[in-house]
């Protein structure tokens, strides 16, 4: 486990999408996360569980209101999921329990539903993803730096550029342009190798 720290910097926040769910990687991806520690907040994607959501939508004529809320809990699930796959995180569901976990000197695995679902400025549209969600969070944190992990690079240097390919959400720019620190998307193939080496420097 990580060593306690008594001045820990401003957080990183590392989002994992939720395609990453059905990667070999992700194990011992989580792992190396969980043994940087400190200043680490992970978000997790829905995955195929926010993609339940969406198929069910139009079978029973769901509101938008409603699956906005079944949405964050399915982050919520894939959150439980990976801590059990990596127990050293610390599950944390408010920004006090997110510092306590770096008090410890642990990586936060953050547990969105207490925080967002009260969001009364978060649409409820699925124009909203977690990756927006983890740009909220950042800016909520005052994180140094947002990094999104992805199955694929990204298509240019500015998160504009980033939502007209599809690879975000099209909220996404609004969101990061409130983060005040560095905001990144990198692929799974560069997250192992850098996690794997300690390189998660802000």
């Amino acid at each position: 486990m990580p060593e306690t720290s008594h001045a820990v910097p401003r957080p990183i926040v590392v989002k994992l999408g939720g395609s990453l769910v059905s990667d070999p990687r992700l194990p011992a991806l989580l792992g190396a996360l969980a043994r940087r520690g400190a200043p680490l907040v992970l978000v997790a994607g829905g995955g195929p569980l926010a993609d339940g959501v969406r198929a069910l939508q139009p079978r029973l004529s769901l509101s938008d209101t409603a699956c906005h809320h079944m949405a964050i809990l399915a982050m919520e699930q894939t959150t439980i999921a990976f801590a059990d796959l990596a127990p050293d995180l610390m599950l944390a569901d408010t920004p006090e329990a997110i510092a306590e976990a770096h008090a410890q000197g642990r990586a936060a695995l953050w547990l969105p539903a207490r925080m967002a679902r009260a969001a009364r400025e978060l649409p409820e549209s699925w124009d909203l993803t977690s990756d927006s969600l983890a740009a909220w969070l950042a800016a909520k944190l005052g994180a140094v730096r947002l990094t999104l992990v992805k199955s694929a690079p990204a298509p240019g240097p500015t998160p504009a550029d980033w939502a007209a390919s599809g690879l975000v959400d099209p909220l996404f720019p609004s969101f990061a342009a409130h983060v005040t620190g560095a905001v990144e998307i990198v692929t799974i193939d560069a997250m192992v190798t850098s996690a794997g080496r300690g390189s998660l420097a802000a």
